[in-house]
């Protein structure tokens, strides 16, 4: 090679710093479910931090009521609303209520950063044990029925106890976050390390979110036996 070729030669630009992640301060944050305990606890945390957030429910009036009681400039609306109103829409909603739920909102959500941290659940007399969504899992049914959203999945392994709790200025767990597209997943990324303690990982896309949303049964037989809140860090990163 020359030297007129190697100076020709495009220098290979560097890689990008995983922790390098955007600015999501001035995003508005939506929760359907948020007058559930999940729901409720992550409006709370990241209004606490500084984010704008609305609430949402079936009942708009239910909605206001629980803004009220969380503060920090919450907001609540109906569902609709809501998902209007935010440019992040995380879905907290019951599972068994979680595909029609979706489907009422398809409209609402077009154009939509939503996070579903659904885990689809049963419970025996032996406990929690995870259930396989036919489309593999919650949040690869998300996907299916808002195909006009950008549907990531992230905050599964988060005890609503711990998030609701004043007391409690941080909460050392890890957020495990995945998603189609790199972009969007580290707007979430972002959003979880806007909460103390936490941090969001890039764990997969929505092909490997089942096992994500099923470890939830593993953590509540470990709460269970220990008396905890067991959350999750990934170490060497």
């Amino acid at each position: 090679m020359t030297s007129t070729d190697s100076a020709q030669t495009p220098a290979k630009a560097p890689a990008k710093d995983p922790w390098d992640l955007p600015d999501v301060s001035g995003l508005v944050v939506g929760v359907l479910g948020g007058t559930g305990p999940q729901g409720k606890g992550l409006a709370y945390r990241l209004a606490q931090a500084g984010q704008k957030v609305i609430i949402g429910s079936r009942s708009a009036e239910r909605a206001r009521a629980a803004a009220d009681g969380l503060g920090h400039g919450i907001e609540g609306a109906d569902n609709a609303e809501t998902a209007r109103r935010s440019d992040i829409v995380i879905v907290a909603v019951p599972w068994d209520g979680h595909g029609d739920t979706l489907k009422s909102l398809r409209e609402e959500l077009a154009g939509k950063l939503v996070v579903d941290c659904v885990n689809p659940l049963g419970f025996d007399k032996k406990g929690a044990y995870a259930l396989k969504p036919e489309e593999g899992s919650a949040a690869e049914q998300a996907a299916a029925l808002l195909p006009d959203s950008r549907v990531t999945a992230a905050f599964h392994h988060l005890s609503a106890v711990l998030l609701q709790d004043p007391e409690i200025e941080q909460i050392d767990t890890d957020v495990m976050v995945l998603g189609e597209d790199r972009a969007d997943v580290e707007i979430v990324q972002a959003l979880a390390g806007r909460i103390p303690g936490m941090r969001g990982i890039f764990a997969g896309r929505l092909r490997n979110a089942h096992q994500v949303e099923s470890l939830v049964a593993n953590l509540i037989s470990v709460n269970r036996r220990y008396k905890a809140h067991a959350g999750l860090r990934v170490t060497d990163v």
